[in-house]
């Protein structure tokens, strides 16, 4: 489809000249080290992930820079092809609608292939190349337990991975076609919904179709694209709804999207801000799973909903999806931890003698998990609290920055204020640290950070 596309409406040239300099490059680079082997350490790990992640993200941007179709710079070739790898969905191209389906489809791919991780991919293949994978993969799955293995070789883990999210996509392009939409489009905006990422086809996103049908199929996916692999893979081998049902990430995670549901339909049916109860269900469930998912995509203006509701939504982003899934945010297990340490220290101060134990199920939690989820939690607010203040020096205004740096950081595409449609009109020093963002964002912060640390490079 992509080469019956680039040959269709003259985009070849972009893409091929982006295809040889690649190959160039990556020639220039391999043949010094070609004759070297050596084992990968964690901290190789660490730098070989965040050094990937940004030159993939340079190498994206080089068919966007190339298009004679675009006029685009290179700042926003680069956050454009960073959103798309990072499943954020941020995007900087408007009049999407009259852009060559080459360009469109490339976009929808980026999505796809950042949505599991290309890491992940790289460990099913690095083994047979001589160089374990083990350390990439500890490096790249997000989530504070990084251990469970699904199968006992690091090498099938990855490809049972990859055939849950392929199912899942071929699932969803299939229930897209079927509720309406063309080919080109089902494949399209499967790579999105499966993705967690959020970019469209067109302008309207998936208001575009106005389809019941379709906003339909978006958030069941959606809502399994912010699931555990882990748990799917577990679910469908053994063929037990209870699988879900037993998992506390699970439970929490339904029911937090359940409950934010319950008070966005309510709000826009009693404030009738939507004609009549079926459209404020429909679209308040479609956009609570959306955002709450941090998938980002739209069936309605939601920014201009009434009073506290955008709001609601954008924080309902920080929570985010699952670990282990292909959804952004803090993740549902670390929201779960610091509630629950949050209640240990208020019963400690109760019972100061009290041995009260963190528990996940009936499983107790390590003090050094809870330590870090601590960590990362501080870390987190820090580092939100610098991008903003980034933003806001550099001219835009308190509710674009916060937006900009909570839709970013959480991996979750649209905002509020001047990027509540794109981001095209910030200027290019945000774009920049908001790229940045995406990529802090997607490597779940410390495996970034952690770089920037003298103790990391000592011996």
């Amino acid at each position: 489809m992509m080469i019956d596309l680039i040959y269709q409406e003259h985009t070849f040239d972009s893409f091929f000249t982006s295809y040889l300099i690649l190959l160039g490059a990556g020639i220039v680079l391999w043949l010094p080290v070609k004759n070297i082997k050596q084992d990968l350490r964690l901290r190789d790990g660490f730098i070989v992930v965040v050094m990937f992640w940004f030159v993939l993200s340079a190498s994206g941007a080089l068919p966007f820079i190339l298009s004679e179709q675009l006029d685009i710079s290179i700042t926003d070739a680069f956050f454009e092809s960073v959103s798309g790898l990072t499943t954020t969905g941020a995007t900087v191209l408007t009049e999407l609608d009259t852009l060559p389906h080459a360009i469109l489809f490339y976009r929808q791919e980026l999505q796809w292939l950042g949505g599991m991780g290309i890491i992940v991919l790289a460990v099913a293949v690095l083994p047979m190349l001589g160089i374990g994978g083990m350390q990439l993969y500890k490096a790249e799955t997000p989530g504070p337990i990084k251990d469970n293995k699904l199968t006992p070789r690091i090498t099938e883990t990855a490809k049972a991975l990859w055939y849950i999210y392929l199912g899942l996509t071929v699932s969803c392009a299939a229930a897209y076609w079927v509720a309406g939409m063309n080919l080109f489009d089902a494949v399209s905006h499967s790579f999105s919904t499966v993705a967690i990422g959020g970019f469209s086809t067109h302008d309207e996103s998936i208001g575009y179709f106005d389809s019941v049908a379709i906003d339909m199929v978006a958030i069941v996916f959606m809502f399994l694209g912010g699931v555990n692999f882990a748990l799917h893979f577990v679910a469908f081998r053994s063929w037990k709804i209870k699988t879900y049902l037993r998992d506390t990430e699970f439970k929490v995670y339904f029911t937090v999207l359940f409950i934010v549901s319950v008070i966005t339909v309510s709000y826009l049916y009693f404030s009738h801000a939507t004609d009549n109860f079926s459209d404020a269900f429909l679209q308040g469930i479609f956009h609570v799973v959306s955002i709450g998912t941090t998938t980002g995509f739209s069936a309605s203006e939601y920014y201009l909903w009434p009073s506290f509701l955008p709001v609601l939504l954008l924080f309902t982003s920080f929570i985010g999806g699952c670990a282990g899934s292909t959804g952004g945010g803090m993740k549902v297990i670390r929201v779960i931890l610091l509630l629950k340490q949050g209640m240990r220290e208020m019963t400690r101060l109760i019972h100061p003698n009290a041995i009260v134990t963190v528990k996940i199920g009936k499983k107790p939690v390590a003090d050094t998990v809870i330590d870090a989820v601590w960590g990362f939690f501080a870390t987190y607010v820090a580092v939100f609290v610098i991008m903003m203040l980034l933003l806001m020096a550099s001219g835009l205004d308190q509710i674009t920055s916060f937006s900009a740096v909570t839709a970013t950081l959480n991996n979750l595409g649209p905002g509020l204020g001047s990027v509540a449609e794109n981001y095209a009109g910030i200027n290019d020093f945000s774009k920049w640290v908001l790229s940045f963002g995406m990529i802090l964002g997607r490597l779940e912060i410390f495996t970034l950070l952690v770089l920037l640390t003298p103790a990391f490079w000592r011996k």
